[in-house]
């Protein structure tokens, strides 16, 4: 290595390898397309090593740059970290929480919490991160998680808030157009809206059976406010949180005595953020908001 390597070049890199090409990756850290090219073959140049190689279809990763994937993103995580950290002066309320939110939850639960969790304490400022897969709360890449599966990890700190009801939901328009079913055997019947290539929703739909198969499904998205949407819009029946579907005028609840499915839900951090004032003021104001909506449900 014929000279220290800067965290920006990292930064560029990380960048590249994720996004998987120099425009995209120029574009989301607001640089040219030629500073980032350039960066690159520094950095390359400087390791002693190809990081990319170029064809027609773009940029591939190496062997090498693949191996450097994880010491990168940590990287990028203790930055992140060490910025959020900065961001308020000690033992204040104040400063900035990253959170980590299932996607649904994040568009259709969450943000109603956080207007009020700012009323309150309007010095703080959130990052969210709208994800399925679980954060690295160990690792520290956000402050707090909502999670829908019991964390495991003994310097977690978690509590269970929730348990949500999944029901099956349609517009006013479905409904005047093709009726409700009377049963859950009269789905069979309906249009319905399901998942794509999840397993774990697959999966539920497959014990579900009969007009949850997965090619009787009039559309099929593994996002889960796409499938709601696709309802409000008057596409079929989906699945979605009861409390949710509950608060919509335009939608209507089919076959309410059915849950189709629950989502146990907890509120994580790590052992060493819960007692960052901040950390803890937007934790404890989670806990509270779920638990409240959990009593109305």
């Amino acid at each position: 290595m014929s000279k220290s390597i800067s965290w920006d070049d990292q930064r560029i890199f990380l960048a590249v390898l994720e996004e998987g090409s120099l425009s995209a990756a120029a574009r989301r850290l607001g640089l040219s397309h030629p500073t980032v090219r350039a960066r690159i073959e520094a950095l390359e140049d400087g390791l002693g090593t190809v990081l990319f190689t170029r064809s027609v279809n773009g940029l591939t990763p190496t062997e090498t740059a693949e191996a450097l994937r994880g010491p990168a993103r940590a990287m990028a995580m203790a930055s992140e970290l060490f910025v959020r950290h900065a961001s308020a002066p000690s033992g204040e309320v104040a400063g900035t929480v990253r959170i980590s939110v299932p996607e649904f939850m994040g568009i259709e639960v969450v943000p109603a919490m956080l207007a009020r969790l700012r009323e309150a304490n309007p010095a703080i400022r959130i990052e969210l991160s709208l994800s399925n897969a679980p954060a690295d709360l160990l690792a520290q890449e956000v402050d707090i998680a909502v999670r829908t599966v019991a964390p495991k990890q003994e310097a977690l700190v978690a509590r269970k808030v929730a348990s949500i009801p999944l029901g099956l939901f349609a517009s006013r328009a479905y409904v005047e157009r093709r009726g409700s079913p009377a049963s859950f055997a009269d789905m069979t019947d309906h249009d319905v809206i399901g998942p794509d290539r999840n397993r774990s929703d697959l999966a539920l739909a497959e014990k579900l059976g009969g007009a949850f198969s997965r090619d009787r499904f009039v559309m099929r998205t593994d996002s889960h406010p796409a499938q709601l949407a696709a309802a409000r819009a008057g596409l079929g029946i989906a699945v979605a949180h009861v409390p949710v579907g509950e608060r919509d005028p335009d939608l209507i609840r089919m076959l309410p005595d059915i849950d189709i499915a629950v989502l146990e839900t907890w509120i994580v951090t790590h052992e060493n953020l819960a007692r960052v004032p901040r950390v803890r003021a937007v934790f404890d104001f989670l806990v509270e908001s779920f638990r409240k909506m959990s009593r109305r449900s």
